[in-house]
């Protein structure tokens, strides 16, 4: 398959945005394999949190179907708070006049910032499954703050505060999606 992208551009993609390589975000976007890679990115992102979320309902016994669909509903919220996040970036930077590209072209930085995110599984480590949870969501906002400062050329400033300002919104749904989760293995 000639338009997939190959291990070797996913290992360096990942081991660039993990260490928040200024250049890559910057070069980023001239990356024909770009958006692919993002969405490869958000999915492995999103796989992780899925498996770091049911060793819980695993140790209460929920059912089969239960625990399928808290699976579902974790990776849905990596998923759904990526488009939400770039949205609210783009919303924002566009209500105050930032020179920002299109949403679309918005989803490939934003999608490797969430680079982190694959390191979700580790939540299930006992006693620090919420620190590294947290842990991961800083260095992901860190990453898209990055993302949204060198790519897009805007001033660090600006990059702090709509990135700061979508990432709370995310991290608040997805506080509510979980305790929600929560009540389903009660």
């Amino acid at each position: 398959m000639k338009n997939q992208p190959s291990s070797n551009q996913v290992m360096k993609v990942l081991w660039d945005a993990l260490t928040l390589n200024t250049n890559f975000y910057e070069d980023a976007h001239e990356n024909p394999q770009a958006v692919k890679i993002a969405q490869l990115v958000v999915f492995l992102a999103a796989i992780a949190h899925a498996l770091g979320s049911i060793l819980i309902p695993l140790l209460a016994q929920v059912s089969l179907p239960l625990l399928l669909l808290i699976f579902v509903i974790n990776g849905l919220m990596v998923v759904v708070g990526y488009y939400f996040w770039t949205y609210t970036i783009w919303k924002m930077g566009k209500w105050w006049r930032l020179p920002l590209p299109t949403y679309r072209e918005l989803l490939s930085p934003i999608g490797f910032a969430h680079a982190p995110q694959i390191f979700n599984f580790l939540t299930v480590v006992p006693l620090l499954g919420r620190p590294i949870e947290i842990v991961l969501a800083t260095w992901s906002l860190l990453a898209t703050i990055v993302a949204v400062n060198q790519g897009l050329n805007i001033k660090l400033r600006w990059a702090i505060l709509i990135c700061v300002i979508g990432w709370l919104l995310v991290e608040i749904a997805v506080g509510v999606v979980q305790i929600m989760v929560q009540w389903l293995i009660i």
